[in-house]
């Protein structure tokens, strides 16, 4: 009996020590992407100055002397991933209501397949849908990139909210009920509220899957390195001006687009932080 609860623990402490050192992995990974990122793209920050760098309007490498101000990169970026975000999250959101506390079992089958099949599209493949579909009606435009990112996220918003309804006890549901709501009162006032943690947690990660994504981007945003002046005008993202020119680019050239990565990294970094501050504080 003793050598087989020793067996036990050991055994326990050795799964222990794998999952401890998958987390470290996971943690030296993150680590070593900030030091290269940070390595690399600080030195040309601090020689072009930060406020000319990130607040600066006119982006011309191939000029004498250069120019490297990411501002209409900064705001192309922040208007394709709002836009893709007010698309995208109330029909996922809805969507995963509609999963969770409507769809009838025998259609569940066939509808929840759908939604991860969205997952699993290439980017490339959206891009060529946002081509022939939307760009026609839009033009190549800010439009075009945030309808066509409010699609390309959908699965994110639709799986984690959708779990996220799933786990409130049915006791609150059944408990709204009892006092004469109805079913979609209850739904939007007693179940939604008590799952907002989760739904904001998929909002987030819709955030980061719009905001790192590139190639789609690239096809219909029209990649103008400008002020974004309308909806209806092209403008440049933080990644598509990485992808785009980092094929060509050398020397300082290369070292000011992993300094934009910099850039994009702390915005994701920011966002993610400002969602586990609320959290901490109750306020989601």
């Amino acid at each position: 009996m003793e050598r087989s609860l020793s067996l036990r623990d050991l055994k326990e402490k050795s799964m222990s020590a794998v999952f401890f050192a998958s987390a470290l992995i996971s943690i030296f990974a993150v680590g070593l992407i900030c030091f290269f990122l940070l390595r690399n793209g600080l030195p040309a920050i601090m020689k072009i100055g930060v406020f000319r760098f990130l607040l600066g309007r006119e982006w011309s490498p191939s000029d004498v002397p250069p120019a490297f101000g990411i501002f209409p990169m900064i705001l192309g970026s922040l208007c394709v991933t709002a836009g893709a975000i007010l698309t995208g999250v109330p029909v996922g959101v809805l969507s995963a209501v509609y999963l969770a506390k409507v769809c009838p079992e025998k259609l569940y089958r066939f509808v929840k397949p759908g939604v991860e099949l969205l997952a699993g599209i290439p980017s490339v493949v959206y891009g060529f849908f946002g081509m022939v579909v939307i760009v026609p009606v839009t033009g190549n435009s800010i439009l075009s990139a945030c309808i066509l990112l409010g699609i390309m996220i959908l699965p994110t918003v639709v799986g984690i909210a959708e779990s996220a309804i799933r786990a409130v006890p049915e006791s609150y549901y059944e408990g709204a009920l009892a006092l004469g709501a109805g079913h979609f009162r209850s739904v939007f006032f007693v179940v939604l509220p008590a799952a907002k943690s989760g739904i904001f947690a998929a909002v987030i990660l819709g955030i980061g899957r719009a905001i790192g994504e590139t190639m789609a981007v690239i096809m219909v945003a029209g990649n103008q390195a400008r002020m974004p002046a309308s909806l209806l005008k092209g403008a440049r993202t933080l990644t598509a001006n990485i992808v785009i020119e980092m094929g060509y680019a050398a020397d300082f050239h290369r070292e000011v687009l992993i300094a934009t990565g910099v850039v994009l990294f702390l915005f994701v970094l920011a966002t993610n932080l400002s969602f586990s501050a609320l959290k901490r504080r109750g306020k989601i």
